[in-house]
């Protein structure tokens, strides 16, 4: 087995002291005069073993482990999955590294993954939080370590946030529906009491109230198994026939009910116009594509990444917070255009 090199090693090769070796791998040897000609020695014979740092020792000199806690509601969907995917590669590209993981929108679980990012030492916080936790994050706000929400926000909590403006996009989505002669228009959400959730439910409400026109809600549990949110939505749909479009508010949701849709043999749009809020890969592939409610995941992850940056490198004022409302593009396709010769009995 091949012996590790240490930084003594190195000293000692170089017959110099272990603080210059120290100095010139922490990018201090300029600050403390050690001449350019013995920094670039010290780096070629570095490069030339292959010396690696020890991590550990490291961050207990410095006080940054260059790790970045990331917590989703669920990695495996599609938006949480991009914006993640985006977010490490901007990370990366400053020398940070990111740690993952996803809630299930389960406080309990949140509460313990926050325990382990603080006894990793992560140097900032990224979080898409469930609802409840508003106390814990609070207190990682108060002492002083760089966090950034994004995707929704928490009652009561004052953080660095970047988040999309789902009332608005929602609401346009609705109004597009209308437009098209639809007024028995449907919502297909969770049931869950997260702001980005209620947002998405007002835009749509107030569309309708604008037109004198009545809700119809599905909402459905968020952990249950997919075959039993379809089941829900075939028996929806089916109680009520006068209904031919339907907003889903997730992706997922949207995904679930084309599903859905499919078993009941409803022709989109002839049976039933279809919106989803976010887009997916399948919605431009499907047949007909299906109209969306985009949101804007490249800018979303650059500006989380850069307002956490800021913080972790000490350009943001301590008492300056960061609150930042994107707006979604609705992205108008075929499944949601009223067919000229459909009779949606309206």
């Amino acid at each position: 087995m091949k012996k590790k090199i240490l930084i003594h090693d190195i000293a000692k090769h170089l017959d110099v002291s272990i603080a210059t070796v120290s100095l010139v791998l922490n990018g201090k040897a300029k600050d403390n005069r050690i001449s350019d000609q013995l920094a670039e020695k010290v780096m070629q014979y570095v490069q030339e073993v292959g010396y690696k740092p020890n991590q550990l020792a490291k961050s207990l000199r410095t006080g940054k482990t260059h790790v970045i806690g990331l917590m989703v509601e669920d990695i495996a969907n599609p938006f949480f999955a991009t914006v993640a995917g985006l977010i490490e590669k901007k990370a990366l590209a400053r020398g940070y590294r990111i740690i993952y993981c996803s809630t299930n929108n389960d406080p309990a679980k949140t509460r313990d993954l926050l325990t382990m990012f603080q006894e990793r030492h992560v140097d900032g916080y990224v979080l898409a939080p469930p609802a409840g936790i508003g106390p814990e994050v609070s207190a990682i706000v108060r002492s002083g370590k760089p966090l950034v929400l994004f995707d929704r926000l928490l009652p009561d909590v004052t953080a660095n946030a970047v988040v999309v403006d789902g009332a608005t996009g929602m609401y346009e989505a609705t109004r597009h529906l209308l437009t098209q002669g639809f007024t028995a228009i449907a919502l297909v959400t969770l049931g869950s009491g997260q702001m980005q959730m209620t947002a998405r439910r007002e835009g749509y409400a107030q569309a309708l109230r604008e037109q004198q026109l009545p809700e119809l809600v599905l909402e459905v549990e968020f952990q249950q198994e997919p075959e039993a949110i379809i089941t829900q939505m075939q028996a929806f749909f089916q109680a009520h026939p006068a209904c031919h479009a339907v907003l889903f508010a997730t992706n997922y949701l949207g995904v679930y009910g084309l599903e859905a849709l499919s078993r009941l043999n409803y022709r989109i749009p002839e049976n039933m116009a279809v919106v989803s809020f976010d887009d997916n890969d399948l919605f431009r592939l499907y047949s007909p594509p299906i109209t969306v409610v985009a949101q804007p995941m490249e800018v979303i992850s650059e500006n989380v990444i850069e307002t956490l940056l800021k913080a972790l490198e000490g350009a943001q004022e301590s008492d300056h917070m960061t609150q930042l409302q994107l707006v979604p593009q609705l992205i108008i396709r075929q499944s949601s255009i009223r067919a000229a010769s459909s009779d949606t009995g309206q």
